[in-house]
């Protein structure tokens, strides 16, 4: 359970960090969230509970697939928030995400890369 603890508390501090950096430099905080952390902490996490090198290397590959659909969501958040306000503009970029996400789905499959 220590450990549960422990693997909860490093990730929430990383991004409050990364809110707290970011309040006081969009550049930095952008910088910092830009990192793959997250995922690096994750391969950690998953390399400290024993899991297979497969496992974990999978774990590598598909977080490179699934980050892709979420690249154009950076660019249209920013449009759309200044035109329809932050709730709108978030929602419309999920559905935008989900709609990339989809659309890498069907192009990777026709490559052999099963995404879903």
């Amino acid at each position: 359970m220590t450990w549960i603890i422990t693997k909860y508390a490093i990730t929430a501090a990383l991004i409050v960090l990364i809110s707290e950096v970011a309040k006081r430099s969009d550049k930095l905080g952008a910088l910092i969230a830009a990192l793959p952390l997250v995922t690096v902490l994750a391969m950690i996490w998953l390399y400290l509970e024993q899991q297979p090198a497969e496992k974990i290397s999978n774990h590598a590959w598909y977080t490179f697939w699934y980050v892709l659909p979420t690249l154009p969501m950076f660019l249209v958040f920013p449009f759309l928030h200044q035109r329809w306000g932050f709730w709108l503009a978030l929602g419309a970029s999920a559905i935008i995400t989900v709609c990339c996400f989809a659309a890498v789905a069907v192009v990777a499959r026709r490559f052999g890369i099963v995404l879903w």
